[in-house]
């Protein structure tokens, strides 16, 4: 699929009411998906097309991303995803605000496509704050947690 019917369509889902759009065209196969939450950007996802080169769908500018001005270090998402506290529904949070923590010890897990990731520590010192609410939805480079 070309680069300008590929724009076509990413123009077809953002300006409609369209929630996702699949086409597959010979073995080449796109799906455009949009999220649309309060104040934040319309997000694209493609599927890979299996022999054929596609081109990189458009990403959130860094702009669109709140930084806080809390000083300390920022702990920030390595992916995009679903942000978790605990391991599990019923199980308790892996750090609290006020936390001491070490460096790889466990924070939160990011979900993305169905697998679970592990967010660890990658600085030594106490929780200052959580960025994020359970449940969430996370950009690539958005700060999670604050560590002083």
């Amino acid at each position: 699929m070309d680069l300008r019917k590929l724009k076509t369509l990413i123009d077809l889902v953002a300006e409609s009411g369209i929630a996702e759009l699949e086409i597959t065209e010979g073995e080449g196969k796109v799906r455009i998906v949009k999220f649309s939450q309060a104040n934040q950007p319309v997000a694209y996802q493609p599927v890979p097309m299996a022999a054929a080169p596609m081109a990189a769908a458009p990403a959130a500018s860094p702009a669109s991303v709140e930084v806080p001005v809390e000083a300390g270090h920022h702990v920030k998402a390595p992916m995009v995803g679903t942000f978790y506290r605990a391991s599990g529904p019923s199980a308790a949070p892996f750090v609290e605000v006020g936390q001491a923590v070490k460096e790889g010890d466990p924070l939160c897990i990011i979900e993305a496509m169905k697998l679970l990731n592990e967010i660890e520590a990658d600085k030594s010192g106490v929780i200052k704050e959580i960025l994020v609410q359970n449940g969430e939805p996370v950009e690539y480079g958005q700060p999670l947690f604050v560590i002083a």
